[in-house]
């Protein structure tokens, strides 16, 4: 027995893509230095320390003095001792004019006129204590830096860059298509018969 069929063939479609990858150059030019430091300018103004040592008067108490002050104690000396003399013979002037109160001036002053002066001695001690003067005055240092700044006139190149895009290529390689086919087929109508 022969069954009536249909027969459909179909063909898909078919898609062809071609691609060109994107390019992409990058060229970076290297950068054009030109860097100057100047040195930094120091200045140092020092005052050197200074220490005195004045020992005149420790040398004057183990009695070596300078002969201009010799001359100076001398002559102050020499001046308080006439002016006690002025004062002692003006005194017993004074005494002797008053012989007639009474007393005995005369053996009196003829005594006090012969005695040599008592001096009182303590402890000492040559030179004194704290003869010696000294005095320090520290060293000044004063520095002032002044800083200069280092001058910059590096020229920075941008980067040269080329880019090419990419391409996408689509075609249609194949088309689709459907093939139909008829096997024992018939179209029987009212008074005939047909084979399709």
């Amino acid at each position: 027995m022969q069954l009536p069929q249909i027969r459909l063939q179909s063909t898909f479609a078919k898609i062809a893509i071609k691609t060109t990858p994107p390019v992409l150059e990058v060229e970076q030019p290297p950068a054009e230095l030109d860097l100057q430091q100047p040195p930094a300018e120091i200045k140092i103004e020092t005052t050197p320390a200074k220490l005195t040592i004045d020992q005149t008067k420790a040398w004057e108490d183990m009695d070596l003095k300078h002969i201009f002050r010799r001359i100076e104690e001398f002559a102050q000396q020499g001046y308080e001792d006439w002016l006690e003399g002025i004062a002692r013979v003006s005194r017993q002037g004074d005494e002797l004019m008053r012989i007639e109160d009474g007393g005995n001036p005369i053996a009196e002053q003829a005594k006090e006129n012969s005695e040599d002066p008592m001096y009182d001695f303590n402890i000492g001690w040559i030179p004194s204590l704290f003869s010696v003067k000294t005095s320090f005055e520290p060293a000044k240092v004063h520095i002032d830096v002044k800083i200069n700044k280092p001058i910059n006139h590096t020229k920075i190149n941008k980067p040269i860059i080329n880019y090419t895009p990419g391409k996408v290529t689509i075609d249609l390689a194949q088309r689709n298509s459907l093939k139909i086919d008829f096997v024992n087929l018939r179209f029987v109508g009212t008074n005939f018969e047909i084979s399709i």
